[in-house]
Order: C-alpha cells, then sequence, then structure tokens
C-alpha cells in the first residue's frame, strides 16, 4: 500500500474517541476481582505474555543471563509456572541473550530506531534495525518520531514504519507510540491505524521512559483501534502495553480489557504481550499465596 492509498484509508476508520467514556469503561473493569483457580490460570497465562525487560545504562553481561534464566525458569527448580514471552534488551546484549536463551522458547526483543527518543535520521534507524536482526534479534520494537506525527506528518510516521518493517525481514515489528506524548485519545487512535496500515505486528504503548506510560484507558483505545483495523482488513494486529504494569491486579485488568474488547483469539503471547519489569516477582508472590495460603516474602525471588 502506497502513502496516499494508506491516507485515504484514515477515512475509513471513524478516528474520534470518546475519551470520557473510554475512561468510564477502563475504571469498570480495572475494578473487577478474579478469586482462587480463576485467579491462578489468570497469574500463569499474565507470565507467558511478559517481554521481560531490562533496559538501563547499568546493564551488563551477567545482568541480563540472570534474567534470562529468570525467563526461563520463574520458580527455579519448578515447571509449574510457564516461561515468559521474551526478555527486551539494547541491542549490545542482543548475543547474551541468545546464547542464554538457546532451546528455551524464550524470544530475543531489542529496542531500536534511536530508542527512546527516535531522534536520529531515518538511515541510522534502519541501520540499526537491520544490525539487531543479523545479531539474532527476534523482535524489534522501534519507536516513531513523535514530533513529526505531532506536527501531522502523517506520511513521514507511515514511510517510518514501512521501512522499519521492511528492515525488519523476518523478525516482528513492535510499533512504540509513546502514548504519554501523543496529547490525546484521537492521536493515538490515528497513530494506531497509520501504524497498522504500515505493517506493524504489534503496535505498543510507550517505551516506559515516559510518564504516564501504559494505562487502561489509553490501552483500550489502542485495542479498539485493533479490534476496527480487523474489522476492516481482516489483518490480525498484536498489542504490547508497556510501563507502569507492577501488579498482579493490573496485569489481570489487562487480560480482562483484552477479552472483552477483542476476545480470546487474542489472549496468547503471540499477539499480547505487557512489557514490564517488576511485574513478574508480584504475580509470583501471588500464585505462591493462592497456593499456599501465606503471602511469601519478596526475598524468596530475585530482583530483576
Amino acid at each position: 500500500m502506497n502513502i496516499n492509498s494508506a491516507i485515504n484509508s484514515l477515512e475509513s476508520f471513524h478516528l474520534a474517541v470518546d475519551e470520557t467514556g473510554a475512561k468510564e469503561r477502563a475504571a469498570s473493569i480495572a475494578g473487577r476481582s478474579i478469586k482462587k483457580q480463576s485467579k491462578v490460570r489468570a497469574i500463569k497465562l499474565a507470565v507467558s505474555m511478559i517481554d521481560l525487560t531490562t533496559l538501563e545504562g547499568k546493564d551488563s553481561d551477567g545482568k541480563v543471563h540472570a534474567l534470562c534464566q529468570k525467563g526461563i525458569h520463574p520458580i527455579e527448580g519448578s515447571s509449574e509456572i510457564p516461561h515468559v514471552a521474551a526478555i527486551c534488551v539494547y541491542p549490545n546484549m542482543i548475543r547474551t541473550a541468545k546464547s542464554a536463551l538457546a532451546g528455551s522458547g524464550v524470544k530475543v526483543a531489542s529496542v531500536a530506531t534511536g530508542f527512546p527518543g527516535g531522534q536520529v535520521p531515518m538511515k541510522l534507524k534502519i541501520d540499526e534495525v537491520k544490525k539487531v536482526v543479523s545479531m539474532g534479534a527476534d523482535e524489534v520494537d522501534m519507536v516513531i518520531s513523535r514530533g513529526q506525527f505531532l506536527e501531522g506528518n502523517y506520511r513521514y510516521t507511515f514511510d517510518e514504519v514501512t521501512a522499519v518493517k521492511e528492515a525488519c525481514g523476518d523478525a516482528h515489528l513492535k510499533v512504540i507510540l509513546e502514548t504519554g506524548e501523543l496529547e490525546t485519545f484521537d492521536n493515538v487512535r490515528k497513530a494506531s491505524i497509520i501504524s497498522m496500515l504500515a505493517g506493524a505486528d504489534f503496535i505498543k504503548t510507550s517505551t516506559g521512559k515516559v510518564q504516564p506510560a501504559a494505562t487502561l484507558p489509553v490501552t483500550l483505545v489502542m485495542l479498539e483501534a485493533i479490534r476496527d483495523f480487523y474489522n476492516e482488513t481482516g489483518k490480525i494486529t498484536g498489542m504490547k502495553p508497556a510501563g507502569g504494569i507492577k501488579t498482579t491486579k493490573d496485569a489481570i485488568a489487562y487480560l480482562c480489557l483484552v477479552n472483552e474488547t477483542l476476545g480470546d483469539t487474542w489472549l496468547t503471547p503471540d499477539l499480547f504481550r505487557m512489557g514490564a519489569s517488576s511485574l513478574l516477582n508480584d504475580l509470583l508472590m501471588q500464585y505462591k499465596k493462592e497456593q499456599t495460603g501465606i503471602y511469601q516474602s519478596a526475598d524468596y525471588f530475585s530482583n530483576d
């Protein structure tokens, strides 16, 4: 699809968002409670959807290796909890992660395109994407140029995502909108549709470096864009909220939101992820509490 066709296609989608309605619906879902075995199943599903992430200047081979081992076996010495979906790292940690995860089924995801600001020339973005794929990244998390989008240069956004998608080859592309900088829900919906028209495999809320990051209302807006895009085109796109998802209650609220907006088809790690660094420990603590009736100390689990 060329840019003119893509921009014309925007007219097929109702782009105005009922912000009040979105916030009210998200709040109603956040207040729900799941108990007993349903909660245990939800915890296991949530673990399987985590992109366990470390994106810090102090990241080291040792830290990434340890994180990978935790992602493979969240509870050491036990297979009762599934492995996470992916380990997400900076490009220079890809080879360490790839080696540590070999044969585990856990994917390696790498950020790229001048993460988190995206303020680098397009050629450098494309070169970086090609490099991380050649180093072994199974998934690429790119950032759009929010300044260009906010100036109304939707052609740039479309071309940017299209070019990065082509550079990804067989690797899956997650497009980070950085919704905390997009100012309005209408902009979030428009950026979601443009990214999907340009070939995104996933759309993602945030880098985790800007506040607010993932929220239930903004995730709802993106899920509804995915639903409407699917109804219009037949193409299935994945969703990844990231940043600020810290508790089991948070994770279950997102699962409920996905189920009620998109249905069971999307309740799989192939189509829904949660980007997180501290969520896993809370899920494990809640799991042990459901199994034993006793809250575990955080000291029983390694810090991510």
